[in-house]
Parts: structure tokens; C-alpha cells; sequence
């Protein structure tokens, strides 16, 4: 049985944590957040399934109800953003070398490979090794810490300076470093990666640049073993109508990298396995509407969903005011 967790603020903004199968949803009593529920689990040596089960069952909860009116927040969270890292991989995906290669292609000579594609044909040369060993490295990116971690339905807001606002429809997971160091996964979400990929086509070396900025999940967690296959949607929508949308893929069978590969790079650093922390690591996508020549405006709406999930991520696009940026000397 599939076990999708969610985090819920009431209207007085009481904190609870619901669980939900396909036989429904009630709350958990007892924790408040799912990373209080994890570090339980992680220090009762049981997993989440179980640490859910020893709680026990409390109300029931519509969840649509809830999604409707505003009261699921992301999925994970920390009451210290510094202590919450976002990053994530690129070119991870079969096909996924397709529109990145077309942003670049304009800079090399017809019979030179562009970066993104060596990058992208290593990784499916080496990206799923045999058990236990790690395979190629491939491209990282950081994205910031929890305090650019956007909700289900909030706005993904581009900084005044950015070129564009675009959508990356994938799958996250999300992690909480136990206290001696090892990193749990806890589960996966529905993401909106979100990138500036008009800075990011000019010239390649700004990928960092492209990638500081928010990013959204959507309301579940999904428990246990990833799904090898996972086929959802993404859409854009304008004045209420759809502009564009297309269907994406995710998980492993859709995959150059195994997610241990891409684990395996991002927590062989030292720094990323501080006990406390949570990170947020994208997995990437194949799919962006960038690529079929959409310019998005502020006040479109970027819409993901796939399935076993059963709610959408939805967020509306916004820019932010211009900040002056005075540095002194002391």
C-alpha cells in the first residue's frame, strides 16, 4: 500500500502532519512535522511506514478539501532555512540532452559535440553502474537554502533582474541527515524546478546563474520505494485556458543516472551530511516548454501532476520588486 505524508496548517496555524493511502486520509497524532516524525523513526531505528502505524490514527481529512482551501504547505521544512539545502542534477534523463542541446548548439561548430551532450552521452554510458559502485558524475547545480522553497499554490516569483520564468516539471527527493552522518531519504515529490533559461541559453557557463532562484513542491511525500516508471503532465495556463502542455517522464527506466548514482555525488561531500539538515535534490527533467518557443508571462500558471501522486502542484508566475544592493566599507 502506497503511503503519501503531508504537512497541514490549520486556520489558527497549528502545525499537523496527515497520512494518506488509497483508503483514505487522517491525521497523525502526536508529531507536527514530518521531520519531527522522521527523526523519530530514524531514532527508533524503524521507517517511516512503521513510525506512522505506532502513532496511531487520527481524524479523518478530505484532502482535497484541504488543497482547495489553501491548508497543505510543503511537504518538508526546516525552522532554520540555512539548515535546508536545494540543489539538484541536470541531463538526467533520457532525452533530457535535446533542449539543452539546442540552447548550446549555436556556439559550436556543426561537427563539435556541445558539453551538454558529451555530458548527457557520458551519463548514459555510465550513469547506472553495478551495484555498490558509483558511476559518472553528473552536472550539479545549488539552488539555495529552505527560505526559497515555495508551496503548493504560492507564486514562484523571478527576481527583477531575471530574463525569464520558466517551469521544470520532475521529481525530487528529499533527505534528512541522521546524527551520525548517513542521509535518509524519507520520499519523493512532485517539483517545479523553475529556471531562468533564457540567462542559461546565452551562454551555458550561467547555469548557475539560471538555476538561483525558488523552487516549488507539491503537497505529498511519497513513501518507499521509488517507482522505476512515473508519466505526468505539464501545463501552462493563461487567462484561465491552457497555453501549452505537454506530457513528461520520470523515474529510473526513464533515466541515464540511478538515483544512488546521483546520491551517491551529491552526499560524497562532507558539508551535505550534517546531522539535522534536510536537503531538497532535483532529479531533473526532459520536458520544458522553453524548448517549444513559450514565453511565459507574470500571472501564468505553471501545472505538474503525475500519478501515484494524487494532487497537483500549481503555482502562479510573479516577479519580484528590484532591490538596491549597497555594499560598504568598513
Amino acid at each position: 500500500m502506497t503511503l503519501r505524508l503531508l504537512q497541514h496548517r490549520g486556520p489558527d496555524g497549528a502545525r499537523a502532519v496527515i497520512a494518506a493511502t488509497d483508503e483514505g486520509a487522517a491525521f497523525v497524532p502526536g508529531v507536527k512535522s514530518i521531520r519531527m516524525l522522521a527523526t523519530r523513526a530514524i531514532a527508533d531505528g524503524i521507517g517511516l511506514v512503521e513510525a506512522v502505524k505506532t502513532c496511531g490514527k487520527g481524524a479523518d481529512v478530505d484532502l482535497a478539501a484541504e488543497f482547495a482551501a489553501g491548508r497543505l504547505v510543503t511537504p518538508i521544512d526546516h525552522e532554520d532555512p540555512a539548515h535546508l539545502v536545494l540543489a539538484g542534477t541536470g541531463l538526467t534523463h533520457l532525452g533530457s540532452a535535446e533542449g539543452r542541446d539546442k540552447m548550446h548548439r549555436d556556439a559550436a561548430t556543426a561537427a563539435t559535440q556541445t558539453d551538454s551532450m558529451r555530458m548527457f552521452l557520458e551519463g548514459v554510458e555510465g550513469g547506472k553502474p553495478a551495484s555498490r559502485q558509483t558511476g559518472q558524475q553528473p552536472e550539479w547545480f545549488y539552488k539555495g537554502d529552505g527560505s526559497q522553497l515555495v508551496g503548493p499554490g504560492d507564486a514562484l516569483s523571478m527576481p527583477h533582474f531575471a530574463k525569464d520564468g520558466g517551469e521544470e516539471p520532475e521529481l525530487a527527493g528529499i533527505y534528512l541527515i541522521g546524527p551520525d552522518g548517513t542521509p535518509f531519504r524519507l520520499g519523493l515529490c512532485l517539483a517545479n524546478e523553475f529556471s531562468d533559461h533564457v540567462t542559461e541559453r546565452h551562454n551555458y557557463l550561467w547555469l548557475a546563474h539560471s538555476k538561483l532562484r525558488q523552487a516549488a513542491l507539491g503537497p505529498e511525500l511519497l513513501v518507499g520505494t521509488p517507482p522505476d516508471h512515473v508519466e505526468g503532465m505539464s501545463r501552462i495556463l493563461r487567462d484561465g485556458a491552457t497555453l501549452w502542455e505537454k506530457p513528461f517522464l520520470s523515474g529510473e527506466a526513464n533515466m541515464s543516472h540511478t538515483l544512488a548514482n546521483l546520491e551517491a555525488h551529491h552526499f560524497k561531500y562532507g558539508l551535505f551530511r550534517r546531522p539535522g539538515d534536510i536537503h531538497v535534490h532535483f532529479f531533473g527533467t526532459a520536458t520544458l516548454s522553453f524548448s517549444d518557443n513559450v514565453e511565459t508571462r507574470v500571472g501564468d500558471t505553471f501545472e505538474i501532476e503525475a500519478a501515484p501522486f494524487t494532487l497537483p502542484l500549481r503555482n502562479p508566475l510573479a516577479r519580484g520588486a528590484e532591490e538596491a544592493v549597497v555594499v560598504r566599507t568598513l
